[in-house]
């Protein structure tokens, strides 16, 4: 997560999103920057209003970013991370497992560890009334993204470095499997249709 304190900016870092890259990028423009441990680095919404807006000055307008994945290439690049050779053996790892597989597993009432990875949806929004991420950007149109940063952060944002990227591996969904996902993980979509780009 950074804080943009002067230009009135919170970038909510959503994993696998890409956003390793942009905090290489902007750290440096950054009045406040989580990068240890992985739990302040993506902080979500909730939990940023609720531990970290409050002990900010109130009377200072700050507004929530965030880039959010299509859902299912939001999993796939979960699955592909966590196929990496490094980690073959741990429980987290996805290596001899299928997509179909991870992403039943993922659906399941008790995910195993290796697809215990939470929702973009449970990061980027809480509560009755629903609160909502302010300003959301889908993570397929960079050009957009690289648009509304450089104008709101007052920089000039390059070409991003390639960082954390996933090892390739076939991603296959059965239609089953993913009228499945889209009825029991609805919020997500929803909220992906609303994303600017």
């Amino acid at each position: 997560m950074m804080i943009f304190w002067r230009r009135g900016l919170v970038f909510l870092a959503v994993p696998k999103t890409g956003t390793h890259s942009y905090l290489a990028s902007l750290g440096d423009a950054a009045d406040i920057l989580f990068r240890h441990p992985q739990g302040l680095k993506h902080m979500g919404l909730r939990r940023y209003h609720r531990q970290i807006r409050p002990l900010l000055p109130s009377g200072e307008t700050l507004e929530t970013f965030a880039i959010m994945r299509e859902p299912v290439d939001w999993l796939g690049s979960w699955y592909r991370y966590r196929s990496r050779s490094e980690i073959k053996g741990r429980e987290t790892s996805t290596s001899g497992i299928s997509f179909e597989k991870f992403v039943a597993d993922y659906l399941s009432e008790t995910p195993p560890p290796h697809a215990e990875i939470g929702s973009q949806s449970g990061m980027l929004s809480y509560g009755k009334p629903l609160h909502v991420v302010d300003h959301l950007y889908k993570y397929e149109n960079p050009e957009a993204i690289g648009e509304f940063l450089s104008d709101r952060l007052k920089v000039t944002l390059g070409k991003l470095p390639m960082l954390n990227v996933s090892p390739d591996a076939e991603i296959a969904l059965s239609r089953k499997l993913r009228s499945r996902l889209e009825k029991e993980r609805g919020r997500d979509f929803e909220l992906y249709a609303t994303a600017t780009g």
